[in-house]
Order: structure tokens, then C-alpha cells, then sequence
């Protein structure tokens, strides 16, 4: 990702909070000169130092394999997001853009490959289909859970971006934060600027 310093964030505990903020990712791999991206809840999870970022697939989907040899992946977090005008700005020679939030996670994939893991990944994503799960009929369980494959990524890198005009005058950031006043972008942008 292309992060000029001014919009790169570097505090591992902001972008973890910010992965967990934004858990719904884009899984991406690259198989015998074929990338492939798969839109995916994930559960992060902190071992000490290690990161550790926790999902599942559909056995059916062509990415598992890539997983199952142990791919090396991106995983793309976004977060808020929004156009921004020119006519924002103090000045009239300005250009429009986009202002944005999104940290990527690297790491290598492997597949955690029992009944018992998926089973317990699908509980804790969601915790509440727990008393639904216990009333269905076996069979529709274990065929459920036979066609979901999990995996882990261990994170060996994280980068953040946060574009939020801080590459602008202090006028033109603020005219821009107070039109996102109660957004989660304008949240991000006065969080930014102190």
C-alpha cells in the first residue's frame, strides 16, 4: 500500500482496535500466478506478541487450496470512507480525493482442518446462534460444518493508513472534518488531529 508518512499510523495497538472495529476483511492470496480475494468475518486474536487472524470458507471456495499450502496472504481491513470535495477548501486550485481508513495485515495461511475448530469459530463469531445450533438436526450439523473450511493467518506485518487531510492546512482539515460531524469519519479525523 502506498502510505506517504503523513497518513501512515504505526501504533500496533491502534490497528489491531481498528481491525477489531472493522472485522469483515478481504482475504487475498496468490496461487500459481492467480490472485484471488474472498470477503471474510475474522476474529483477531493476541498471543503476547503474536497476532493471529481467525476465519472460515466454504470447503467449495477455490482460495481454501491456496490456504492448504500454506499461501502467504493479505488481508485488507477498510474502515470509513468518504469523497472529498475541493469546494471544501480555502483555496480553489485543489483537486478532489477520497479520504479513508484502512489497515493490511501480512502473514502466512494454514488450515486448521476438525469439526471441532470450525464448530468453535462459528460459535465465536457468533455466539447467539448457539441455542439455534443445539435445536437442529444432526445431520444438518455435521454437513454444515463439512462444508466450512478454517483457517489461521499468522501476522507477521501490519501497515496503516490513515487518509484524513492531514496533508492539508489546518483550515482546509477542519472545513472538511466539520462535514463529517457525526460520522465515523469525522470521529477518526478529530481523533487524528490531536
Amino acid at each position: 500500500m502506498y502510505v506517504p508518512a503523513h497518513f501512515a499510523v504505526e501504533d500496533r495497538r491502534e490497528l489491531v482496535a481498528f481491525m477489531r472495529q472493522h472485522p469483515f476483511a478481504i482475504v487475498t492470496t496468490a496461487q500459481d500466478g492467480h490472485i484471488t480475494a474472498t470477503h471474510a468475518p475474522l476474529i483477531i486474536r493476541e498471543n503476547g506478541e503474536e497476532l493471529w487472524l481467525i476465519g472460515h470458507f466454504a470447503r467449495a471456495n477455490q482460495q481454501s487450496k491456496a490456504l492448504e499450502q500454506g499461501a502467504e496472504a493479505l488481508v485488507i481491513f477498510s474502515g470509513p470512507h468518504a469523497y472529498v470535495s475541493p469546494r471544501l477548501y480555502e483555496s480553489k486550485l485543489a483537486v478532489p480525493t477520497w479520504n479513508y481508513a484502512a489497515v493490511h495485515a501480512y502473514g502466512r495461511a494454514s488450515i486448521v482442518d476438525s469439526e471441532e475448530a470450525v464448530l468453535a469459530l462459528v460459535h465465536e463469531i457468533d455466539a447467539q446462534y448457539r441455542e439455534q445450533w443445539d435445536s437442529l438436526p444432526q445431520e444438518f450439523r455435521t454437513g454444515m460444518l463439512r462444508g466450512l473450511v478454517a483457517f489461521e493467518i499468522q501476522v507477521k506485518s501490519l501497515e496503516g493508513k490513515y487518509k484524513l487531510s492531514q496533508n492539508r492546512p489546518a483550515l482546509d482539515q477542519a472545513s472538511v472534518a466539520k462535514s463529517f460531524e457525526a460520522t465515523e469519519l469525522g470521529d477518526l479525523m478529530k481523533r487524528s488531529q490531536r
